[in-house]
């Protein structure tokens, strides 16, 4: 097809408009998201069909700006840690302790000071069940599983299965229970997760599956189900749809409690489905090259997998719409493009083939001239908090929210670039 044939991609919240005078105010690259979808996601997540109570928890590392944090808050949400330093990231923003989780592959050293302030502790391994104990003998703890299943968009984002080293080998249920007898600990929380962007039936399999560890451990009240809800960032792409990979796990859930008399409490840990397409990087187009007729047109730009990393990990897909310096310009032709970012890396590619981060696929994108502006959607999650930040010494970009009533605030400030090396000694 050709080309000037393909629909383009279209901006989802942002306007050419507040695109010019957030690059006026603080340059560019900068994150932007918008405050009214963050709002409408957590909506969706908070309305997740359940059938003896909810907790929605925003896996943080996602997006773990203080101002997003204390948002999801408001709003009701608690929070799923994935490290030490997240919670105590997120008790500096004010969460409460009781409303933070962590399931670490690594337990941090000050465990036991969290521990009494209130963090709950899903322990991942055997190893950690028996820290636990000696740190909190005759305690309360959750303890998370790996069901023997997973799914994800890639295999580097599916966790759960026997590739995956996260949670508990379901194979070591019965280890578990006996070093929850020998620490007289309690397991009131069963977790499991099965990867990011994964198969909505498989989601729901692993629920039958992690009801099973449930029954087993009698003082179990409440079941984490993870996240991993895929987000339609492309036009082509399907996302989840919660109220329909929430309903069969509402029935086992009362089944489960009409079988057992046990009715459990249900927990889900978005983030991805929460922030990826409530947040967009804009760009600036700084050069535009090519390597002949039977070669390849790029379109350079000043940011790249310092603040999107994800094309160049997992091969994944981000809409990109390009916005013309001024209001009075005429985008040019369509033609067939390859975007890339600034580093000194091959592999800073932002337009790679679906899935392949080492294969090159042109994108149908607007003529564009050096100095209009470029939006990379669905930069919200896992993006501003998984780059390759300060690589080529690039200071880490700033952070707006666009308020429900589209006035852009500033949320981080653009790292000055002698922070890079202040700590050096």
């Amino acid at each position: 097809m050709h080309p000037e044939n393909q629909t383009l991609e279209t901006l989802r919240f942002l306007t050419p408009e507040i695109a010019r005078d957030i690059a006026e105010r603080h340059g560019t690259p900068v994150y932007i998201y918008d405050e009214a979808t963050l709002r409408k996601g957590a909506g969706e997540c908070l309305a997740f069909p359940h059938a003896h109570g909810l907790t929605v928890r925003y896996a943080m590392k996602a997006c773990p700006n203080r101002r997003i944090l204390k948002l999801f808050h408001e709003l009701g949400l608690h929070i799923d840690a994935s490290s030490g330093h997240e919670v105590e990231r997120a008790l500096a923003a004010g969460i409460p302790a009781d409303h933070i989780s962590l399931s670490a592959q690594e337990l941090p050293r000050n465990l036991g000071v969290l521990l009494d302030q209130g963090v709950l502790l899903n322990a991942t391994s055997l190893e950690q069940i028996k820290t636990a104990g000696m740190l909190r003998r005759g305690s309360e703890i959750g303890l998370r599983f790996n069901p023997g299943l997973g799914s994800g968009g890639t295999n580097r984002t599916n966790v759960g299965g026997p590739a995956s080293s996260f949670g508990i080998w379901h194979e070591h249920a019965n280890e578990a229970a006996a070093l929850l007898r020998t620490y007289q600990l309690k397991c009131v929380r069963i977790h499991t997760h099965i990867g990011s962007g994964g198969d909505p039936a498989v989601w729901q399999r692993v629920a039958g599956l992690s009801l099973a560890l449930v029954e087993r451990f009698k003082h179990v009240v409440a079941l984490d189900l993870g996240g991993g809800f895929k987000v339609a960032r492309m036009r082509t792409e399907t996302g989840t749809d919660l109220q329909n990979a929430g309903a069969p796990v509402k029935e086992a859930l009362e089944n489960f409690a009409a079988k057992t008399g046990r009715k459990i409490h249900l927990e889900i840990e978005p983030g991805t489905y929460l922030v990826a397409n409530a947040g967009c990087l804009l760009s600036t187009l700084q050069d535009v090259v090519d390597t002949g007729k039977d070669g390849y047109l790029f379109y350079r730009l000043d940011t790249g997998m310092t603040d999107v990393l994800r094309p160049s990990l997992y091969g994944a897909q981000h809409p990109l719409v390009v916005i013309p310096r001024t209001a009075a310009q005429v985008p040019g032709p369509v033609r067939e493009v390859i975007v890339v970012g600034h580093c000194c890396e091959s592999g800073d590619i932002l337009t790679p083939a679906p899935g392949d981060p080492e294969a090159l696929s042109p994108r149908p994108m607007e003529g564009a001239e050096i100095g209009d502006f470029m939006v990379i959607e669905g930069v919200g999650a896992y993006c501003a908090s998984m780059s390759t930040r300060n690589y080529n010494s690039f200071p880490a970009s700033p952070e707006v929210l666009l308020s429900v009533n589209r006035n852009p605030v500033l949320i981080r400030k653009r790292q000055p670039v002698e922070e890079i090396w202040r700590l050096e000694c």
